[in-house]
């Protein structure tokens, strides 16, 4: 690649000039998991704060997932996937209409959210309650970051664009790559951008290396 990729991103890659954007905060609200039949894990940090609990208490609850980064993780906790979205938030409140409204869901979600699936679903007439687990926050790295003029930018969530114009300015001459429909929505009007075909990291790469 004869352009610098910047990734701006939790999860790192080899090819890419990584920038951890986003700093997390854990929480461990009390929760009585006997009270759900179904998780909803968004993110990776989702089954990282259920790390905090005894894995007795949530291992026997499965959990509809948002990708399969998401599933993986949750999977690496021993847990059982229901089934994965595309990606983003929206997509779930179709996967949710495969099981009985009488399914009492528990979302471990972050602070601040991007979809409103779960008010969707609910006026519906599922079931779906929610607990804030983790939050995240502008990490220093993205701050201090030195941003080259001709480089592709890959962006992995909302956050991580929004964090990136509180520092920096997206540039004529940037190329930027986001993986999924949210976080394209965070683009600014007046930026072009490509979207990656699957929300995963490689995907964002491989458009990544085709770029000239």
């Amino acid at each position: 690649m004869s352009q610098p990729v910047y990734l701006f991103s939790i999860s790192s890659h080899p090819d890419a000039c990584h920038v951890n954007s986003l700093d997390i905060t854990f929480f461990r609200p009390e929760i009585d998991f006997s009270k759900y039949d179904a998780l909803i894990i968004t993110s990776k940090q989702a089954s990282k704060a259920l790390e905090q609990y005894d894995k007795k208490v949530y291992s026997n609850k499965p959990a509809l997932c948002i990708s399969v980064q998401s599933a993986k993780s949750f999977e690496r906790l021993g847990g059982q996937v229901l089934g994965i979205g595309k990606g983003y938030g929206d997509t779930l409140s179709e996967q949710i209409k495969f099981y009985p409204k009488e399914t009492k869901w528990l979302y471990l979600r972050a602070k601040v959210i991007a979809s409103d699936f779960v008010f969707t679903c609910n006026e519906m007439g599922y079931n779906i309650e929610e607990k804030i687990v983790y939050a995240s926050h502008c990490s220093q790295a993205i701050k201090e970051v030195e941003v080259e003029d001709e480089a592709v930018l890959i962006f992995t969530s909302p956050s991580s664009v929004e964090c990136f114009l509180k520092n920096h300015t997206l540039l004529q001459t940037h190329k930027v790559i986001v993986i999924g429909k949210t976080t394209a929505k965070a683009i600014p009007k007046d930026c072009s951008y490509i979207l990656s075909k699957d929300t995963t990291i490689e995907n964002c790469m491989q458009i990544a290396r085709s770029l000239k």
